[in-house]
């Protein structure tokens, strides 16, 4: 916090608190303060005009400012060190303090004890009981100065003389800071683009005094002759019905003076009736005075009706017309985040406009109280969007190869950016975890086929051996000699080496390492290609121009080329 050295009330303190956004102006601003409305905080800082205090309200402040210096060495005693007076400001957010350490750790806040705050200042009360615009002003004060908790007291002094003091601890709300936070930025946009020349005049509004219609009387002498003032009347009456009688209310002013005239008309109507039974007390059988009050009645009967009606649906449709400027105002919002955040990622934002303006009569203050629901709804609005904003960019970070992973976009952005990030993270992790597992599956596949197919091939060449090893060893078949000729001897049997016999198994799972050069080698000075080799059921691994095999299979390599030569052998034999 920077302390800025000035003193409460000074024109210089004026002149500061008009360049900075006040905590005092901070309940204004979120529209719960008693005592100023947001569209006249608005017209004050565009302006710099402010209202003037009147005897009554100046002589209410000087008592509070007392109260709070004498309260003061009360609140140091509970805090248990002094407290001093202070002006801060961080940013463009400023704060009065009725006190602060000095550590700036924990900060005092004096009102005046009423009967509000009697109520909320209970023995077990803490600060989240205190009316909302008091912890809003605290809350920005623990802002301003990087405080954790305010002492809130509420005191009341006859003379020098303490009558009744409260007081509980109010803890900084960091969901509150928030909406401030959020709630002046929003205000910074809408004091950018105000125009003062349309602000509404707040004042009280007084009806114009309306001309009575002239009192009908009837006199009826005894010749039975009248004296009356019907016509009059009735000169006045249309004269009042065809000029001054409001038709198209528009403002306050035309609503508060249409009901006055309603009821000179009433009063009107009331009046001839009192004559007509004046007149008839004296004659009975005036029948053409008796006919034109008739028709006067009527007249202002019909008309009052008329007005009347006038008046409900005139009130209803300008009701209805400051609502649906509110909604209008909450739509043009959120296309304009939209718009921003490059697609319709915006959810329904709530908003009760009709509830807000509930049992007010002035068209003022409808006005008031829906613009301070639209600018709630903004508020709330922005952080959404914000939040998207957020989301939208830790999926362009950590997503943006895997789109495919989220269709639903548009539901998942509106989560807390926490939650979103832990989700992002989830699915690709699961994502990649499946493509691991399909590859590892589909490269075992892969050695599966490979591994039957060896098999199969080295199956079928057993299988040719054998049948080639029982041909060689079935002697051939000799024909007896002739009787002169002498018995040849047979030959001798060929030798058989027994060689070690290849077990059927699965092919060895290492990477082979034995070349055809080494084999060569082993068996010279016979010369092998791989070609050899793979008619005899073995079939190496092409790697970087070599051909290699299993050292495993060296064995069974020797004990098929002795099978073979010994074939080749017995054929030649025979």
């Amino acid at each position: 916090m920077k302390t800025i050295d000035l003193i409460q009330g000074s024109p210089e303190w004026h002149a500061h608190r008009a360049t900075h956004f006040n905590a005092s102006d901070a309940p204004a601003m979120m529209g719960c303060s008693k005592y100023k409305t947001r569209t006249q905080l608005l017209h004050e800082l565009k302006t710099g005009i402010a209202p003037e205090v009147d005897a009554a309200t100046q002589r209410r402040f000087d008592a509070g400012h007392r109260f709070e210096e004498l309260a003061r060495p009360l609140a140091a005693k509970i805090v248990g060190e002094p407290l001093y007076p202070s002006v801060g400001t961080e940013g463009e957010l400023s704060a009065s303090f009725d006190g602060l350490t000095m550590a700036e750790d924990i900060a005092f806040e004096h009102k005046t004890l009423n009967d509000e705050l009697r109520a909320a200042i209970t023995d077990e009360a803490t600060g989240y009981l205190l009316p909302l615009q008091y912890r809003v002003q605290m809350e920005q004060q623990c802002m301003v100065a990087g405080c954790d908790k305010v002492l809130f007291m509420a005191s009341k002094w006859s003379g020098e003389d303490l009558v009744e003091a409260r007081h509980c601890w109010y803890f900084a709300d960091m969901d509150l800071r928030a909406k401030i936070v959020a709630g002046w930025a929003q205000f910074a946009a809408e004091l950018a683009a105000y125009d003062p020349s349309t602000a509404p005049v707040v004042e009280k509004i007084v009806a114009e005094s309306v001309e009575s219609l002239p009192a009908p009387f009837v006199q009826v002498s005894g010749e039975l002759s009248l004296q009356d003032n019907f016509k009059v009347f009735e000169e006045r009456l249309r004269d009042f019905l065809d000029n001054r009688l409001i038709r198209e209310p528009k403002t306050d002013e035309d609503f508060v003076n249409l009901d006055a005239q309603i009821k000179a008309m009433k009063q009107g109507r009331e009046a001839l009736k009192s004559a007509k039974a004046q007149m008839l007390a004296q004659v009975q059988p005036v029948d053409q005075a008796n006919k034109a009050a008739d028709m006067l009645d009527k007249m202002l009967q019909q008309n009052c009706k008329m007005a009347e009606d006038l008046l409900t649906a005139e009130k209803e449709r300008r009701r209805g017309e400051i609502v649906a400027s509110g909604v209008k105002g909450l739509q043009d919002h959120v296309t304009a985040l939209n718009q921003r955040l490059g697609k319709p990622y915006m959810p329904q934002v709530p908003a009760d406009f009709g509830t807000a303006i509930r049992g007010l009569k002035s068209l003022t203050s409808m006005e008031e109280k829906v613009g301070a629901e639209l600018t709630r709804a903004k508020i709330a609005a922005s952080e959404i969007a914000d939040r998207i904003q957020v989301n939208l960019g830790t999926l362009r970070e950590h997503a943006a190869a895997h789109a495919f992973l989220f269709p639903d976009t548009a539901q998942i952005v509106q989560k807390a950016p926490e939650d979103l990030t832990t989700l992002v993270k989830a699915r690709i992790a699961e994502h990649q975890a499946a493509e691991a597992k399909r590859e590892e599956e589909q490269r075992e596949r892969i050695r599966r086929e490979e591994v039957d197919r060896i098999e199969r091939e080295q199956e079928a060449e057993r299988q040719r051996l054998a049948r080639e090893q029982a041909a060689a060893a079935t002697p051939p078949v000799v024909a007896p000699a002739p009787p002169a000729a002498a018995v040849a001897t047979p030959a001798p049997a060929p030798t058989v080496i027994a060689m070690p016999q290849r077990a059927v198994a699965a092919a060895p799972m290492t990477h082979p390492t034995l070349s055809l050069g080494q084999i060569k080698e082993r068996i010279a000075p016979l010369s092998i290609t791989a070609e050899g080799l793979t008619t005899l059921g073995f079939t190496g691994l092409k790697e970087r121009g070599s051909v290699l095999f299993h050292e495993a299979d060296y064995p069974h390599i020797l004990a098929a080329m002795a099978n073979h030569l010994q074939a080749i052998h017995a054929k030649q034999a025979a």
